[in-house]
């Protein structure tokens, strides 16, 4: 299957709960699911999205 990816840092200020609410609400109105995701010693978070390639077209990300 194809993939399209979307990088997001999350700065070290966003605690988990609210990382975890902004990349569910993304996943819920979007298609995006969680790739993977690196925590960094200084906090910030480096977040990979993937969604399925579609031919209809999709809404994008709202940071």
């Amino acid at each position: 299957m194809d993939y399209e990816y979307a990088p997001l840092r999350l700065p070290a200020n966003v605690d988990r709960l609210t990382a975890t609410a902004q990349l569910s609400i993304q996943a819920e109105f979007s298609g995006w699911e969680l790739a993977r995701v690196q925590l960094f010693r200084d906090g910030t978070r480096q977040v990979m999205l993937r969604r399925k390639l579609s031919t209809t077209p999709q809404p994008g990300l709202s940071v």
